[in-house]
């Protein structure tokens, strides 16, 4: 190398891919830093409401028949983990809550579909969409029992018609919103509709689908809870009714404690799928 050639790369600027890089990583850190102070922070919210929920029950600040506290919620929860009565119920009524969430966002997609595909079909369903899903379902619940019996068939269709009918107006909704410019260009090059709905319509819909999966989740776990409150004689929803008629309320809230916990359960791994999906489509 020439004294003129070292010269030459000794005034070179460094790379613009090194700063952007170390930005990037910066930005990381921060993002880390940020998720590890909420989640330090919802602990800590959920610890201080366990700890003034057991202050208030011993000291007697609240009615213990009616609200309980958290030691004798954990110890039934634990007796009925080593009795094994809890593994029949739970693995029943979360068996009718994925089939119920799978299904729902299945048919109500599919329904979605159908529906931007022939504008003329969304204009007849569209009036009766929007009864369906002003109605409350579960004054339904009783006619799918006589339609389907007692089981669980029926608990599903209950959970199916407050999840598919939700599904259906969300993405569908997104459909219609997609920028119509982005159409036009497709349609210009001569894309046919079926190339429309794959190249443009359903890559902008996409977002809106993950988070009608999370919508979802809750409202597969109302209709399934809804449907073991009428009919059901095993399940998280049957152990609820069945505490309330025999007023042992920590079994109540045992249950509604275990609920919580899986329904969170689904909710993050919904979230752990739409991180790696979005990651996939980068």
């Amino acid at each position: 190398m020439t004294l003129l050639d070292s010269r030459i790369t000794a005034s070179t600027p460094a790379a613009p891919d090194d700063g952007i890089q170390a930005l990037h990583e910066a930005h990381l850190k921060r993002q880390k830093k940020q998720r590890i102070q909420v989640l330090s922070v919802q602990m800590a919210i959920l610890l201080l409401f366990f700890a003034l929920w057991e202050a208030a029950g011993r000291l007697k600040w609240i009615d213990v028949l009616l609200f309980s506290y958290p030691s004798k919620v954990f110890a039934q929860i634990w007796k009925d983990i080593v009795s094994g009565e809890l593994w029949g119920h739970l693995g029943i009524t979360v068996g009718e809550t994925v089939v119920g969430f799978v299904l729902g966002t299945l048919f109500g997609t599919l329904i979605a579909v159908l529906i931007w595909w022939s504008p003329f079909l969304s204009k007849v369903l569209d009036p009766y969409m929007v009864v369906f899903n002003s109605m409350p379902k579960v004054a339904l619940g009783p006619i799918f029992i006589v339609m389907f019996g007692a089981g669980f068939l029926s608990i599903t269709v209950t959970t199916l018609s407050i999840t598919v009918i939700v599904t259906t107006l969300v993405v569908y909704n997104s459909f219609c919103e997609v920028d119509t410019n982005l159409i036009k260009v497709v349609r210009v090059f001569g894309g046919s509709k079926t190339q429309v709905f794959r190249k443009v319509i359903l890559p902008a819909s996409f977002p809106t689908i993950i988070s009608t999966l999370k919508v979802n989740v809750g409202m597969a776990w109302v209709g399934v809870i809804v449907g073991e409150f009428l009919v059901a004689k095993m399940g998280l929803g049957y152990l609820i009714i069945y505490g309330f008629q025999v007023f042992n309320f920590t079994l109540v809230l045992s249950s509604l404690l275990i609920i919580a916990v899986v329904a969170t359960g689904m909710y993050q791994l919904v979230v752990y799928v739409e991180r790696k999906l979005l990651t996939h489509r980068r």
